[in-house]
Protein backbone atom coordinates (compact mmCIF):
# COMPACT_ATOMS: atom_id res chain seq x y z
CA UNK A 1 0.00 0.00 0.00
CA UNK A 2 1.45 3.44 -0.95
CA UNK A 3 2.57 5.77 1.80
CA UNK A 4 0.63 8.94 2.47
CA UNK A 5 3.48 11.06 1.09
CA UNK A 6 3.43 9.22 -2.23
CA UNK A 7 6.63 7.21 -1.67
CA UNK A 8 6.37 3.44 -1.99
CA UNK A 9 7.12 1.67 1.32
CA UNK A 10 9.10 -1.06 -0.50
CA UNK A 11 11.54 1.54 -1.78
CA UNK A 12 11.70 2.97 1.70
CA UNK A 13 12.75 -0.35 3.32
CA UNK A 14 16.10 -0.92 1.65
CA UNK A 15 17.87 -4.06 2.89
CA UNK A 16 21.39 -3.71 4.28
CA UNK A 17 24.19 -5.59 2.57
CA UNK A 18 26.63 -7.80 4.51
CA UNK A 19 29.32 -6.82 2.04
CA UNK A 20 28.76 -3.13 2.81
CA UNK A 21 28.82 -2.64 6.56
CA UNK A 22 27.95 1.06 6.21
CA UNK A 23 24.57 0.03 4.80
CA UNK A 24 23.48 -0.99 8.31
CA UNK A 25 23.42 2.64 9.43
CA UNK A 26 19.90 3.68 10.41
CA UNK A 27 18.49 0.15 10.17
CA UNK A 28 16.44 -1.41 12.97
CA UNK A 29 16.57 -5.05 14.09
CA UNK A 30 13.94 -6.03 11.51
CA UNK A 31 16.05 -4.65 8.69
CA UNK A 32 13.89 -1.53 8.16
CA UNK A 33 15.11 2.03 7.92
CA UNK A 34 14.38 3.90 11.12
CA UNK A 35 13.24 6.98 9.14
CA UNK A 36 13.32 8.31 5.63
CA UNK A 37 16.93 9.35 4.94
CA UNK A 38 15.64 12.25 2.81
CA UNK A 39 13.93 13.85 5.82
CA UNK A 40 15.75 16.70 7.50
CA UNK A 41 14.53 15.59 10.91
CA UNK A 42 14.17 12.34 12.74
CA UNK A 43 10.54 12.17 13.96
CA UNK A 44 11.51 9.95 16.91
CA UNK A 45 14.20 12.32 18.10
CA UNK A 46 12.30 15.56 17.46
CA UNK A 47 8.99 14.51 19.05
CA UNK A 48 8.32 16.17 22.41
CA UNK A 49 8.80 13.84 25.35
CA UNK A 50 5.60 13.58 27.42
CA UNK A 51 7.42 12.68 30.60
CA UNK A 52 9.82 15.57 30.09
CA UNK A 53 6.95 18.03 29.72
CA UNK A 54 5.02 16.53 32.63
CA UNK A 55 8.06 16.95 34.81
CA UNK A 56 8.27 20.63 34.08
CA UNK A 57 10.50 20.66 31.02
CA UNK A 58 13.90 22.18 31.62
CA UNK A 59 12.78 23.31 35.07
CA UNK A 60 12.03 19.79 36.26
CA UNK A 61 15.48 18.20 36.15
CA UNK A 62 16.27 15.22 33.94
CA UNK A 63 12.86 14.60 32.41
CA UNK A 64 11.11 15.57 35.63
CA UNK A 65 10.05 11.99 36.32
CA UNK A 66 12.03 10.28 39.03
CA UNK A 67 13.32 13.46 40.69
CA UNK A 68 13.03 13.95 44.43
CA UNK A 69 10.05 16.07 45.43
CA UNK A 70 6.48 16.01 44.05
CA UNK A 71 6.14 13.80 41.00
CA UNK A 72 3.17 14.25 38.66
CA UNK A 73 3.18 10.62 37.64
CA UNK A 74 3.71 8.95 40.98
CA UNK A 75 2.49 11.52 43.49
CA UNK A 76 4.52 12.78 46.45
CA UNK A 77 7.77 10.92 46.92
CA UNK A 78 8.44 10.00 50.56
CA UNK A 79 11.62 11.08 52.25
CA UNK A 80 13.79 7.96 52.44
CA UNK A 81 16.05 7.51 55.43
CA UNK A 82 18.59 4.69 55.26
CA UNK A 83 20.33 2.98 58.19
CA UNK A 84 23.88 4.10 58.80
CA UNK A 85 25.37 1.06 57.06
CA UNK A 86 23.04 1.22 54.02
CA UNK A 87 23.24 3.65 51.09
CA UNK A 88 20.09 5.14 49.58
CA UNK A 89 20.73 3.37 46.29
CA UNK A 90 20.50 0.07 48.20
CA UNK A 91 16.83 0.72 49.07
CA UNK A 92 13.87 -0.22 46.90
CA UNK A 93 10.99 2.14 46.08
CA UNK A 94 9.31 1.33 49.41
CA UNK A 95 12.36 2.22 51.44
CA UNK A 96 13.20 -1.40 52.23
CA UNK A 97 16.72 -2.70 51.85
CA UNK A 98 17.18 -4.14 48.36
CA UNK A 99 18.19 -7.80 48.19
CA UNK A 100 19.76 -8.51 44.78
CA UNK A 101 18.94 -11.79 43.10
CA UNK A 102 21.60 -14.49 43.04
CA UNK A 103 23.32 -14.16 39.62
CA UNK A 104 23.80 -17.92 39.60
CA UNK A 105 20.56 -18.82 41.38
CA UNK A 106 17.64 -20.89 40.16
CA UNK A 107 15.96 -18.03 38.29
CA UNK A 108 19.20 -17.10 36.53
CA UNK A 109 19.80 -20.75 35.61
CA UNK A 110 16.27 -21.08 34.21
CA UNK A 111 16.80 -18.00 32.05
CA UNK A 112 20.18 -19.38 30.97
CA UNK A 113 18.54 -22.63 29.87
CA UNK A 114 16.01 -20.66 27.84
CA UNK A 115 18.76 -18.67 26.13
CA UNK A 116 20.70 -21.86 25.41
CA UNK A 117 17.60 -23.48 23.91
CA UNK A 118 17.27 -20.50 21.59
CA UNK A 119 20.95 -20.51 20.65
CA UNK A 120 20.93 -24.26 20.06
CA UNK A 121 18.56 -23.75 17.15
CA UNK A 122 21.50 -22.23 15.30
CA UNK A 123 24.35 -24.06 13.63
CA UNK A 124 26.64 -25.71 16.22
CA UNK A 125 30.34 -24.90 16.32
CA UNK A 126 31.11 -28.21 14.61
CA UNK A 127 29.49 -26.84 11.46
CA UNK A 128 30.99 -23.83 9.70
CA UNK A 129 30.63 -21.89 6.49
CA UNK A 130 33.99 -20.26 5.68
CA UNK A 131 33.21 -16.55 5.96
CA UNK A 132 33.92 -13.70 8.35
CA UNK A 133 31.17 -11.55 6.83
CA UNK A 134 28.56 -12.33 9.47
CA UNK A 135 30.77 -11.82 12.54
CA UNK A 136 32.31 -8.71 10.94
CA UNK A 137 28.85 -7.25 10.41
CA UNK A 138 27.87 -8.07 14.00
CA UNK A 139 30.87 -6.41 15.64
CA UNK A 140 30.47 -3.42 13.32
CA UNK A 141 26.88 -2.96 14.48
CA UNK A 142 28.02 -3.31 18.09
CA UNK A 143 30.62 -0.57 17.71
CA UNK A 144 33.62 -2.88 17.27
CA UNK A 145 34.08 -3.85 20.92
CA UNK A 146 36.99 -6.15 19.98
CA UNK A 147 39.09 -3.09 19.13
CA UNK A 148 39.02 -1.75 22.69
CA UNK A 149 41.79 -3.94 24.15
CA UNK A 150 44.91 -5.82 23.01
CA UNK A 151 44.45 -9.50 22.20
CA UNK A 152 46.59 -12.61 22.51
CA UNK A 153 45.12 -15.04 19.98
CA UNK A 154 45.60 -18.81 20.50
CA UNK A 155 45.19 -21.52 17.84
CA UNK A 156 46.37 -25.11 17.41
CA UNK A 157 45.19 -28.69 17.75
CA UNK A 158 46.15 -29.61 21.32
CA UNK A 159 46.95 -27.62 24.44
CA UNK A 160 44.97 -24.51 23.49
CA UNK A 161 42.81 -24.49 26.61
CA UNK A 162 45.66 -25.08 29.05
CA UNK A 163 47.91 -22.53 27.36
CA UNK A 164 45.12 -19.95 27.33
CA UNK A 165 44.53 -20.40 31.07
CA UNK A 166 48.25 -20.09 31.79
CA UNK A 167 48.46 -16.86 29.79
CA UNK A 168 45.44 -15.55 31.68
CA UNK A 169 47.06 -16.39 35.04
CA UNK A 170 50.34 -14.71 34.08
CA UNK A 171 48.72 -11.52 32.78
CA UNK A 172 46.49 -11.31 35.85
CA UNK A 173 49.46 -11.71 38.20
CA UNK A 174 51.22 -8.91 36.27
CA UNK A 175 48.41 -6.60 37.35
CA UNK A 176 46.12 -6.55 34.32
CA UNK A 177 42.39 -7.09 34.21
CA UNK A 178 41.99 -9.98 31.76
CA UNK A 179 39.18 -11.45 29.69
CA UNK A 180 39.39 -15.07 28.56
CA UNK A 181 37.38 -16.70 25.76
CA UNK A 182 37.67 -20.48 25.36
CA UNK A 183 35.75 -23.35 23.82
CA UNK A 184 34.24 -25.82 24.20
CA UNK A 185 33.07 -25.76 27.80
CA UNK A 186 33.23 -28.69 30.20
CA UNK A 187 30.07 -28.26 32.25
CA UNK A 188 28.38 -24.90 31.72
CA UNK A 189 28.50 -22.54 28.77
CA UNK A 190 29.34 -19.59 31.03
CA UNK A 191 32.86 -21.06 31.37
CA UNK A 192 33.60 -19.82 27.87
CA UNK A 193 33.60 -16.15 28.87
CA UNK A 194 35.76 -15.43 31.90
CA UNK A 195 36.65 -12.19 33.66
CA UNK A 196 39.27 -11.93 36.40
CA UNK A 197 39.97 -15.66 36.04
CA UNK A 198 36.41 -16.83 36.70
CA UNK A 199 33.40 -17.62 34.47
CA UNK A 200 30.78 -14.91 34.16
CA UNK A 201 27.53 -15.53 36.01
CA UNK A 202 24.44 -17.07 34.46
CA UNK A 203 22.64 -13.71 34.82
CA UNK A 204 25.50 -11.87 33.08
CA UNK A 205 25.42 -14.40 30.22
CA UNK A 206 21.68 -13.88 29.77
CA UNK A 207 22.08 -10.09 29.84
CA UNK A 208 24.86 -10.26 27.26
CA UNK A 209 22.72 -12.34 24.96
CA UNK A 210 19.78 -9.98 25.26
CA UNK A 211 22.06 -7.04 24.50
CA UNK A 212 23.45 -8.54 21.29
CA UNK A 213 20.29 -10.34 20.11
CA UNK A 214 18.82 -7.35 18.18
CA UNK A 215 22.08 -6.96 16.25
CA UNK A 216 22.20 -10.69 15.54
CA UNK A 217 18.68 -10.46 14.09
CA UNK A 218 19.80 -7.60 11.87
CA UNK A 219 22.69 -9.64 10.51
CA UNK A 220 20.45 -12.68 9.98
CA UNK A 221 17.88 -10.62 8.07
CA UNK A 222 20.51 -8.88 5.97
CA UNK A 223 21.67 -12.15 4.47
CA UNK A 224 18.49 -12.88 2.54
CA UNK A 225 16.17 -15.91 2.66
CA UNK A 226 18.76 -18.41 1.41
CA UNK A 227 21.75 -17.10 3.40
CA UNK A 228 23.27 -18.90 6.37
CA UNK A 229 22.22 -17.28 9.68
CA UNK A 230 24.81 -16.58 12.34
CA UNK A 231 26.05 -19.74 14.06
CA UNK A 232 25.95 -20.22 17.81
CA UNK A 233 29.73 -19.83 18.01
CA UNK A 234 29.59 -16.55 16.11
CA UNK A 235 26.97 -15.19 18.52
CA UNK A 236 28.99 -16.32 21.55
CA UNK A 237 32.08 -14.67 20.10
CA UNK A 238 30.23 -11.37 19.78
CA UNK A 239 29.00 -11.75 23.36
CA UNK A 240 32.56 -12.30 24.61
CA UNK A 241 33.86 -9.23 22.82
CA UNK A 242 31.04 -7.16 24.32
CA UNK A 243 31.69 -8.53 27.82
CA UNK A 244 35.37 -7.63 27.60
CA UNK A 245 34.60 -4.11 26.39
CA UNK A 246 32.00 -3.55 29.12
CA UNK A 247 34.28 -4.81 31.93
CA UNK A 248 36.55 -3.21 30.64
CA UNK A 249 39.57 -5.50 30.33
CA UNK A 250 43.14 -4.46 29.71
CA UNK A 251 43.94 -7.60 27.70
CA UNK A 252 41.98 -10.50 26.25
CA UNK A 253 43.16 -14.05 25.66
CA UNK A 254 41.07 -15.47 22.83
CA UNK A 255 41.13 -19.14 21.84
CA UNK A 256 39.96 -20.11 18.37
CA UNK A 257 37.05 -22.47 18.12
CA UNK A 258 37.77 -24.40 14.95
CA UNK A 259 40.69 -23.56 12.68
CA UNK A 260 42.02 -20.04 12.34
CA UNK A 261 41.54 -18.05 9.14
CA UNK A 262 37.77 -18.59 8.98
CA UNK A 263 37.20 -18.91 12.71
CA UNK A 264 34.82 -16.25 14.05
CA UNK A 265 37.47 -15.05 16.50
CA UNK A 266 39.71 -14.05 13.60
CA UNK A 267 38.09 -10.63 13.25
CA UNK A 268 40.57 -9.62 15.96
CA UNK A 269 44.06 -8.55 15.06
CA UNK A 270 46.05 -10.18 17.82
CA UNK A 271 49.17 -8.44 19.06
CA UNK A 272 50.49 -11.93 19.82
CA UNK A 273 49.54 -15.06 17.85
CA UNK A 274 50.14 -18.24 19.84
CA UNK A 275 50.28 -21.54 17.92
CA UNK A 276 50.12 -24.72 20.00
CA UNK A 277 51.11 -28.12 18.52
CA UNK A 278 49.22 -28.89 15.30
CA UNK A 279 48.11 -32.40 14.41
CA UNK A 280 45.30 -34.10 12.51
CA UNK A 281 41.87 -32.99 13.69
CA UNK A 282 38.54 -31.98 12.15
CA UNK A 283 39.33 -34.01 9.05
CA UNK A 284 35.97 -33.02 7.54
CA UNK A 285 37.21 -29.43 7.21
CA UNK A 286 41.01 -29.56 7.10
CA UNK A 287 41.65 -32.97 5.53
CA UNK A 288 43.78 -35.69 7.05
CA UNK A 289 47.01 -33.70 6.91
CA UNK A 290 48.60 -31.56 9.65
CA UNK A 291 49.94 -29.31 6.88
CA UNK A 292 46.42 -28.48 5.68
CA UNK A 293 45.40 -27.75 9.25
CA UNK A 294 48.48 -25.53 9.63
CA UNK A 295 47.53 -23.45 6.60
CA UNK A 296 44.18 -22.68 8.21
CA UNK A 297 45.53 -22.04 11.71
CA UNK A 298 48.34 -19.80 10.43
CA UNK A 299 45.66 -17.26 9.50
CA UNK A 300 45.69 -15.81 13.01
CA UNK A 301 49.22 -14.47 12.44
CA UNK A 302 48.58 -10.84 11.51
CA UNK A 303 50.80 -8.08 10.06
CA UNK A 304 53.18 -6.66 12.66
CA UNK A 305 52.26 -9.22 15.33
CA UNK A 306 54.54 -11.61 17.21
CA UNK A 307 54.03 -15.30 16.38
CA UNK A 308 54.93 -17.54 19.32
CA UNK A 309 55.13 -21.09 17.99
CA UNK A 310 55.26 -24.41 19.87
CA UNK A 311 57.44 -27.25 18.60
CA UNK A 312 55.97 -28.57 15.35
CA UNK A 313 56.66 -31.15 12.69
CA UNK A 314 59.08 -29.62 10.14
CA UNK A 315 56.49 -29.37 7.35
CA UNK A 316 54.02 -27.67 9.72
CA UNK A 317 56.70 -25.28 10.96
CA UNK A 318 57.47 -24.34 7.37
CA UNK A 319 53.85 -23.32 6.74
CA UNK A 320 53.75 -21.16 9.87
CA UNK A 321 57.07 -19.44 9.15
CA UNK A 322 56.03 -18.71 5.58
CA UNK A 323 52.89 -16.99 6.87
CA UNK A 324 54.97 -14.95 9.33
CA UNK A 325 57.29 -13.80 6.55
CA UNK A 326 54.32 -12.99 4.32
CA UNK A 327 52.79 -10.59 6.89
CA UNK A 328 56.09 -9.34 8.34
CA UNK A 329 55.44 -10.80 11.80
CA UNK A 330 58.18 -11.43 14.35
CA UNK A 331 58.70 -15.06 15.36
CA UNK A 332 59.64 -16.85 18.58
CA UNK A 333 59.99 -20.64 18.34
CA UNK A 334 60.03 -23.32 21.01
CA UNK A 335 63.38 -25.06 20.98
CA UNK A 336 65.11 -21.96 19.65
CA UNK A 337 64.10 -18.72 21.38
CA UNK A 338 62.37 -20.38 24.35
CA UNK A 339 61.68 -23.80 25.83
CA UNK A 340 61.86 -26.18 28.78
CA UNK A 341 65.40 -26.46 30.15
CA UNK A 342 64.72 -28.83 33.05
CA UNK A 343 61.71 -30.74 34.29
CA UNK A 344 61.34 -32.83 37.43
CA UNK A 345 58.23 -34.69 38.60
CA UNK A 346 57.03 -33.38 41.95
CA UNK A 347 54.19 -34.08 44.35
CA UNK A 348 51.05 -32.65 42.75
CA UNK A 349 52.79 -31.55 39.57
CA UNK A 350 56.31 -30.73 38.38
CA UNK A 351 59.23 -28.34 38.96
CA UNK A 352 60.43 -26.51 35.88
CA UNK A 353 63.32 -24.42 34.66
CA UNK A 354 62.19 -22.43 31.62
CA UNK A 355 64.12 -20.50 29.01
CA UNK A 356 62.09 -17.41 28.21
CA UNK A 357 62.62 -14.62 25.72
CA UNK A 358 63.99 -12.47 28.55
CA UNK A 359 66.18 -15.04 30.27
CA UNK A 360 65.95 -18.10 32.50
CA UNK A 361 63.08 -18.63 34.96
CA UNK A 362 63.89 -21.32 37.54
CA UNK A 363 62.08 -22.98 40.46
CA UNK A 364 58.73 -22.85 38.66
CA UNK A 365 56.20 -25.18 40.27
CA UNK A 366 53.42 -26.17 37.88
CA UNK A 367 50.53 -28.07 39.54
CA UNK A 368 49.86 -30.03 36.34
CA UNK A 369 51.22 -33.32 35.09
CA UNK A 370 53.02 -34.18 31.88
CA UNK A 371 55.80 -32.99 29.61
CA UNK A 372 53.14 -31.52 27.33
CA UNK A 373 51.99 -29.21 30.14
CA UNK A 374 55.58 -28.11 30.73
CA UNK A 375 55.80 -27.25 27.03
CA UNK A 376 52.50 -25.35 27.30
CA UNK A 377 53.95 -23.38 30.24
CA UNK A 378 57.01 -22.36 28.21
CA UNK A 379 54.74 -21.32 25.34
CA UNK A 380 52.50 -19.26 27.63
CA UNK A 381 55.49 -17.58 29.27
CA UNK A 382 56.98 -16.61 25.90
CA UNK A 383 53.60 -15.24 24.75
CA UNK A 384 53.29 -13.00 27.82
CA UNK A 385 56.90 -11.89 27.45
CA UNK A 386 56.20 -10.97 23.83
CA UNK A 387 53.06 -9.09 24.91
CA UNK A 388 55.05 -6.97 27.37
CA UNK A 389 57.98 -6.59 24.99
CA UNK A 390 60.40 -8.63 27.09
CA UNK A 391 63.71 -9.45 25.49
CA UNK A 392 67.38 -9.93 26.19
CA UNK A 393 67.55 -7.05 28.64
CA UNK A 394 63.95 -7.09 29.89
CA UNK A 395 62.66 -9.98 31.96
CA UNK A 396 59.37 -10.47 33.75
CA UNK A 397 59.49 -10.46 37.56
CA UNK A 398 60.47 -14.05 38.37
CA UNK A 399 58.58 -14.18 41.66
CA UNK A 400 55.38 -13.07 39.93
CA UNK A 401 55.88 -15.75 37.27
CA UNK A 402 56.33 -18.39 39.97
CA UNK A 403 53.18 -17.29 41.79
CA UNK A 404 51.12 -17.26 38.60
CA UNK A 405 52.10 -20.76 37.50
CA UNK A 406 51.64 -22.16 41.02
CA UNK A 407 47.99 -21.05 40.95
CA UNK A 408 47.11 -22.35 37.46
CA UNK A 409 44.03 -24.56 37.29
CA UNK A 410 43.03 -26.54 34.22
CA UNK A 411 39.78 -28.40 34.88
CA UNK A 412 39.45 -31.67 33.00
CA UNK A 413 43.16 -32.00 32.28
CA UNK A 414 44.37 -34.98 34.33
CA UNK A 415 42.27 -33.58 37.14
CA UNK A 416 41.96 -35.67 40.30
CA UNK A 417 38.35 -35.76 41.51
CA UNK A 418 38.52 -38.68 43.97
CA UNK A 419 41.00 -40.62 46.05
CA UNK A 420 40.97 -44.32 47.03
CA UNK A 421 40.67 -45.28 44.30
CA UNK A 422 42.06 -42.32 42.44
CA UNK A 423 39.76 -41.02 39.69
CA UNK A 424 41.33 -38.77 37.06
CA UNK A 425 39.53 -36.84 34.34
CA UNK A 426 41.10 -35.83 31.05
CA UNK A 427 39.47 -34.23 28.02
CA UNK A 428 41.77 -35.89 25.46
CA UNK A 429 39.65 -36.27 22.33
CA UNK A 430 42.09 -37.15 19.56
CA UNK A 431 45.06 -39.54 19.16
CA UNK A 432 47.65 -36.80 19.77
CA UNK A 433 46.06 -35.86 23.10
CA UNK A 434 45.56 -39.50 24.07
CA UNK A 435 49.24 -40.28 23.42
CA UNK A 436 50.32 -37.37 25.64
CA UNK A 437 47.91 -38.60 28.31
CA UNK A 438 49.17 -42.19 28.15
CA UNK A 439 52.81 -41.06 28.33
CA UNK A 440 52.10 -38.92 31.39
CA UNK A 441 50.24 -41.73 33.17
CA UNK A 442 53.09 -44.17 32.49
CA UNK A 443 55.84 -41.76 33.61
CA UNK A 444 54.26 -39.98 36.57
CA UNK A 445 51.81 -42.43 38.17
CA UNK A 446 52.33 -45.91 39.62
CA UNK A 447 48.90 -47.52 39.57
CA UNK A 448 48.61 -51.16 40.57
CA UNK A 449 45.67 -51.39 38.21
CA UNK A 450 44.17 -48.72 35.96
CA UNK A 451 40.78 -48.89 34.26
CA UNK A 452 39.73 -46.38 31.61
CA UNK A 453 36.20 -45.10 31.11
CA UNK A 454 35.95 -43.86 27.52
CA UNK A 455 33.16 -42.02 25.70
CA UNK A 456 33.97 -40.62 22.26
CA UNK A 457 32.24 -38.36 19.75
CA UNK A 458 31.09 -40.01 16.51
CA UNK A 459 33.28 -37.86 14.26
CA UNK A 460 36.49 -38.52 16.21
CA UNK A 461 39.20 -41.11 15.61
CA UNK A 462 38.10 -43.57 18.30
CA UNK A 463 40.52 -46.25 17.12
CA UNK A 464 43.47 -43.88 17.38
CA UNK A 465 42.43 -42.82 20.90
CA UNK A 466 42.01 -46.41 22.13
CA UNK A 467 45.27 -47.53 20.49
CA UNK A 468 47.11 -44.82 22.45
CA UNK A 469 45.52 -45.81 25.76
CA UNK A 470 45.83 -49.60 25.44
CA UNK A 471 49.42 -49.99 26.76
CA UNK A 472 48.70 -48.18 30.05
CA UNK A 473 45.28 -49.47 31.12
CA UNK A 474 44.23 -52.88 32.46
CA UNK A 475 40.59 -52.77 31.38
CA UNK A 476 38.40 -50.38 29.46
CA UNK A 477 34.75 -49.53 30.12
CA UNK A 478 33.21 -48.02 27.01
CA UNK A 479 30.19 -45.79 27.40
CA UNK A 480 28.19 -43.00 25.80
CA UNK A 481 27.88 -39.43 27.03
CA UNK A 482 24.68 -37.40 26.70
CA UNK A 483 25.66 -35.55 23.51
CA UNK A 484 23.61 -36.36 20.39
CA UNK A 485 26.99 -36.50 18.61
CA UNK A 486 28.26 -39.31 20.83
CA UNK A 487 29.48 -42.45 19.11
CA UNK A 488 26.93 -45.30 19.45
CA UNK A 489 27.87 -47.69 22.22
CA UNK A 490 27.83 -50.79 20.01
CA UNK A 491 30.21 -49.18 17.53
CA UNK A 492 32.67 -48.07 20.21
CA UNK A 493 32.44 -51.48 21.90
CA UNK A 494 33.36 -53.27 18.65
CA UNK A 495 36.39 -51.01 18.15
CA UNK A 496 37.51 -51.56 21.76
CA UNK A 497 37.22 -55.36 21.50
CA UNK A 498 39.33 -55.34 18.32
CA UNK A 499 42.11 -53.55 20.24
CA UNK A 500 41.84 -54.87 23.83
CA UNK A 501 40.17 -58.23 23.34
CA UNK A 502 36.82 -59.26 24.81
CA UNK A 503 38.17 -60.09 28.28
CA UNK A 504 39.35 -56.52 28.87
CA UNK A 505 36.26 -54.66 27.62
CA UNK A 506 33.01 -53.84 29.42
CA UNK A 507 30.19 -51.78 27.91
CA UNK A 508 27.90 -49.59 30.04
CA UNK A 509 25.06 -47.47 28.59
CA UNK A 510 25.53 -44.49 30.96
CA UNK A 511 28.55 -42.63 32.27
CA UNK A 512 27.67 -42.97 35.96
CA UNK A 513 27.26 -46.73 35.59
CA UNK A 514 30.54 -46.91 33.66
CA UNK A 515 32.44 -45.13 36.43
CA UNK A 516 30.93 -47.37 39.11
CA UNK A 517 31.91 -50.43 37.08
CA UNK A 518 35.46 -49.15 36.62
CA UNK A 519 35.83 -48.46 40.33
CA UNK A 520 34.63 -52.00 41.07
CA UNK A 521 37.15 -53.45 38.62
CA UNK A 522 40.18 -51.75 40.21
CA UNK A 523 39.03 -52.58 43.75
CA UNK A 524 38.77 -56.31 43.15
CA UNK A 525 41.60 -58.81 43.07
CA UNK A 526 41.86 -62.53 42.37
CA UNK A 527 44.95 -62.72 44.59
CA UNK A 528 44.10 -62.42 48.30
CA UNK A 529 47.72 -61.43 48.99
CA UNK A 530 47.57 -58.48 46.59
CA UNK A 531 46.87 -55.12 48.26
CA UNK A 532 43.74 -53.33 47.08
CA UNK A 533 45.32 -49.87 47.30
CA UNK A 534 46.86 -48.31 44.24
CA UNK A 535 43.93 -48.64 41.86
CA UNK A 536 42.98 -45.86 39.49
CA UNK A 537 40.22 -44.87 37.07
CA UNK A 538 40.81 -42.63 34.07
CA UNK A 539 37.76 -40.96 32.50
CA UNK A 540 38.53 -39.62 29.03
CA UNK A 541 37.77 -39.62 25.28
CA UNK A 542 35.85 -36.36 24.97
CA UNK A 543 35.45 -32.90 26.47
CA UNK A 544 31.78 -33.74 27.05
CA UNK A 545 32.65 -37.00 28.81
CA UNK A 546 35.13 -35.24 31.12
CA UNK A 547 32.66 -32.43 31.82
CA UNK A 548 29.80 -34.75 32.69
CA UNK A 549 32.07 -36.76 34.96
CA UNK A 550 33.13 -33.54 36.67
CA UNK A 551 29.49 -32.77 37.41
CA UNK A 552 28.92 -36.29 38.75
CA UNK A 553 31.73 -35.72 41.25
CA UNK A 554 30.24 -32.43 42.44
CA UNK A 555 32.75 -30.06 40.87
CA UNK A 556 31.61 -26.51 40.11
CA UNK A 557 32.21 -24.97 36.66
CA UNK A 558 35.53 -23.13 36.56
Amino acid sequence: MPRGDGRDSEDFRESPDLADLDSFAGVDELGARAHDPSDDTDPDLDAPDAAYQAGGGSRGGIGGIGQLGDNLALGPVPDLVAPEDVELHELDDQGDEFAPADPNGQQARRELLAVEAELNQRWPETKIEPSLARIAALVNLMGEPHRGYPVLHVAGTNGKGSTTRMIDALLTRMGLRVGRYTSPHLQLVTERIALDGAPISAAAYVDLYRDVAPYVTMVDNAGGPDAVPMSKFEVLTGMAFAAFADAPVEAAVVETGLGGSWDATNVVDGDVAVITPIGVDHVEYFGGSPVKAAVEKAGIIKPGSVAVIAEQDPEVQKVLLERAVEVDASVARAGSEFGVLEREVAVGGQMLKLQGLGGVYDEIFLPLHGAHQAANAALALAAVEAFFGAGKDKQLVIEAVREAFAEVETPGRLERVRAAPTVLLDAAHNPHGAKALATTVAEEFAFRRLAAVVGVMAEKDARGILDALEPVVSEIVVTKNSSPRAMPLDELNDIAISIFGEDRVVAEPSLDAAIETAIGLVEQSDDPEEPLAGGGVLVTGSVVTAGEARTLFGKEPA
